[in-house]
């Protein structure tokens, strides 16, 4: 091929754009979320029954792993799924078996589902 022959074609071709694939955003909580989760996990930690967390954020959803202590497995689970936030609720606590105790729409709602019943002095 001589340099008349190489300009031809690429002259000739057509040029198609390069559009990267669409990667999904990370899913994540947000100031608000991450407040109300930490407001539970903090009266927890100052009674001693949690230690310590763990975060996650993936593509599909965000996780919340509550750890009584590190390198075990997570006592509970707070999941933020968006896939689901029309049908159940974006919002689920999963106990340590893999047992959903409560999903829905608020965050707030669900987290009550941790909080544990005031005991009067005494009992």
């Amino acid at each position: 091929m001589n340099q008349t022959e190489i300009r031809r074609q690429t002259s000739d071709a057509t040029v198609v754009p390069f559009t990267p694939p669409r990667v999904p955003e990370t899913v994540r909580f947000d100031r608000k979320e991450l407040s109300a989760i930490l407001m539970v996990y903090g009266r927890n930690v100052a009674t001693g029954e949690w230690r310590d967390y763990a975060i996650m954020f993936g593509r599909e959803r965000a996780v919340f792993a509550i750890l009584r202590r590190t390198g075990e497995t997570p006592l509970y689970r707070i999941e933020k799924d968006p896939k689901r936030a029309e049908k159940q609720g974006a919002y689920s606590v999963i106990a340590q078996g893999g047992r959903i105790l409560k999903r829905g729409h608020d965050l707030e709602r669900v987290l009550r589902v941790l909080e544990k019943p005031a005991r009067l002095v005494g009992e």
